[in-house]
């Protein structure tokens, strides 16, 4: 079975920079689009990120979109979001995720790591 495991949240002021990482264990996600969620006290899990198998393409949320980096090494099998700009809305606790079909990325992958807390303060 593989494993998923983020590290890298904590405590930022608003404008500062963060990067998570994702380690992947147990199989070789090489084959698998990879992407990062996020949850924010009182709401649902939202999309963030995601970058297809060879890294080729990536997505972004629009909040996030020219703040946020993702990208993955597949010899190393991680993943990482370089966070930049760090608001205090981008406060919740994220999550990596892989999905076999990346067409089901955002609605339904098939492992989610354990969540790493980010928080921003202003």
């Amino acid at each position: 079975q593989g494993q998923l495991v983020e590290s890298g949240g904590g405590l930022v002021q608003a404008g500062g920079s963060l990067r998570l990482s994702c380690a992947a264990s147990g199989r070789t996600f090489s084959s698998y689009a990879m992407g990062w969620f996020r949850q924010a006290p009182g709401k649902e899990r939202e999309f963030v990120a995601a970058i297809t198998w060879s890294g080729g393409r990536s997505y972004y949320a629009d909040s996030v979109k020219g703040r946020f980096t993702i990208s993955r090494d597949n010899a190393k099998n991680t993943m990482t979001l370089q966070m930049n700009s760090l608001q205090p809305e981008d406060t919740a606790i994220y999550y990596c995720a892989a999905a076999s079909n990346s067409a089901t990325m955002r609605k339904s992958p098939d492992y989610w790591g354990q969540g790493t807390q980010v928080t921003v303060s202003s």
